[in-house]
């Protein structure tokens, strides 16, 4: 079906307000997963709310809880999300690392124990929007592993993504690199899995470690592996969102000692630098606006060349006109949230429009 993003949210925020969260709660988090949809990552948009519903249930989600500032030593401020909403607690996280990098220049954030936070890039459109470059290292516990590392036929890390941001000039939007280290992240598989199509070749292993394309295997016992984005590079820099996010923020790594309650905890370890601290203004922002075009005008293979954040700012465009498409398995799996919180299906069923 195609829902427009206003409908999507308002199904969203009844499911989250029912759940018990408070509006301003419900309101960034719905934001959030739609956002993530209109962008064209629908891995992370309103099909992972029935994930958190059933962790909310499981006590594995704690609604209503800020991100609480641990460790303030002026450059480096750490939070604990306390199994917050991650949407909550990670841009709670992000406006105090900010504001404190007016002040400082430099600032480096460490979130741990935060629930899923969602779309990183939304992160990296904030500190762009602020005016500072930023850089993400995220790792995922609590649940068993996902992405084999390089060379092996089985799973030992998850989907550890990584971005990156600059701000905008007067002639471009803002650069904004939002990537998981695996060449997929699991929410695309569990869309194909919604749509039953296979995925491309190359990308997952079956719970032999076999070359496969059935999205199936990531979500049935024993389960597959992703591959690594890039082999050994990918793995590698996986690798260091394991050692920077995980180690560095102190909500530890995927390594088995680490208790696997079979929620989605992220940590993520931010670096925020004022570019005008470093560099006159215009002159960045010239050159910027030079290598950029320097880039887009490269001839093609095929339609145009872009840098990072254009296609999902292309994608936003075009889904704001045109609506969202919602699987009917995404759908039915919504409704079982809606119900799990006490909505009946027939409020549910209004947002379909």
């Amino acid at each position: 079906m195609i829902i427009t993003a206003e409908n999507l949210k308002d199904l969203l925020l009844a499911i989250l307000r029912h759940s018990g969260s408070e509006p301003h709660e419900a309101e960034l988090v719905a934001e959030h997963l739609v956002g993530a949809n209109l962008s064209g990552h629908d891995s992370h948009g309103a099909g992972m709310l029935p994930t958190y519903i059933k962790n909310l249930k499981a006590g594995l989600l704690n609604p209503g809880t800020p991100a609480l500032l641990v460790t303030d030593n002026g450059g480096i401020m750490v939070f604990d999300g306390q199994r917050g909403f991650g949407q909550r607690v990670a841009t709670e996280a992000m406006n105090a690392a900010i504001a404190r990098c007016r002040e400082n220049g430099l600032t480096i954030m460490a979130l741990r124990n935060a629930h899923h936070i969602g779309r990183v890039g939304a992160y990296g459109e904030m500190s762009a929007a602020a005016g500072l470059v930023s850089l993400h290292f995220v790792n995922v516990i609590d649940h068993a592993p996902l992405v084999a590392p390089f060379g092996s036929r089985e799973a030992r890390y998850s989907t550890n993504p990584v971005c990156m941001a600059m701000p905008a000039t007067a002639a471009n939007p803002a650069v904004i690199l939002d990537m998981a280290t695996s060449k997929i992240a699991l929410g695309k598989a569990r869309v194909a899995m919604n749509r039953g199509e296979q995925v491309a070749p190359g990308l997952l292993l079956d719970a032999r470690g076999e070359p496969t394309t059935d999205p199936r295997v990531m979500f049935q016992e024993p389960r597959g592996a992703f591959l690594p984005l890039a082999e050994h590079k990918g793995y590698g820099l996986a690798f260091f969102c394991e050692l920077l996010a995980g180690v560095l923020t102190g909500g530890g790594t995927i390594q088995p000692e680490t208790p696997r309650r079979g929620g989605v905890i992220n940590n993520m370890l931010t670096f925020l630098v004022d570019p005008a601290r470093m560099v006159e203004h215009s002159w960045m922002e010239a050159e910027i606006d030079a290598v950029t075009r320097y880039m887009k005008e490269a001839k093609p293979v095929d339609g145009e060349v872009m840098v990072a954040g254009d296609p999902e700012r292309k994608k936003t465009a075009e889904r704001r006109e045109l609506g969202i498409a919602v699987e009917d398995a995404t759908w039915e799996e919504l409704m079982w949230a809606g119900e799990q919180v006490g909505l009946n299906r027939q409020e549910l069923e209004q947002y379909r429009r």
